[in-house]
């Protein structure tokens, strides 16, 4: 009987943890919950409001893979480095639009150093996940 490395359940939790505020966000966000998107910064309302439909989809994309790359890493899948590479073209999509053509950039910018920080941790994050999923399925743990 082979042993899971306690890593992979640590990861696989926190990755969990942090993807379910991003699901968190899209379904407050779709779901036009007025409590929380009151929270929100007008800016940011007046670029989702403004984004297009291949935005909304890739968005999407990248949201929900993300999720569920955590929950294949949890099942120990060899499916969880693609579910993260596909949330990252997911993510790759949603911010051409987002920084690219709305200027998200300078509504991150004056949001202050938190914003920054947390808009360069996504990517990071998940490029990080992504990597050691493969890894993982490398060494034989994710089947």
């Amino acid at each position: 009987m082979d042993k899971t490395p306690v890593h992979l359940w640590i990861v696989g939790v926190l990755s969990l943890l942090w993807n379910a505020g991003g699901a968190f966000d899209y379904v407050m966000t779709r779901t036009n919950a007025a409590e929380y998107l009151a929270a929100q910064p007008p800016e940011r309302l007046t670029m989702l409001n403004g984004a297009p439909f291949w935005f909304d989809i890739t968005w999407a994309v990248g949201v929900w893979f993300s999720v569920i790359g955590s929950l294949l890493l949890l099942a120990r899948s060899r499916m969880a480095g693609s579910a993260f590479a596909l949330s990252l073209a997911g993510l790759i999509g949603s911010s051409i639009y987002t920084y690219g053509i709305a200027d998200g950039g300078s509504m991150v910018a004056a949001a202050g150093p938190a914003a920054i920080a947390f808009t360069i941790a996504i990517p990071v994050i998940l490029i990080g996940l992504w990597l050691y999923a493969r890894a993982m399925t490398k060494a034989g743990v994710l089947r």
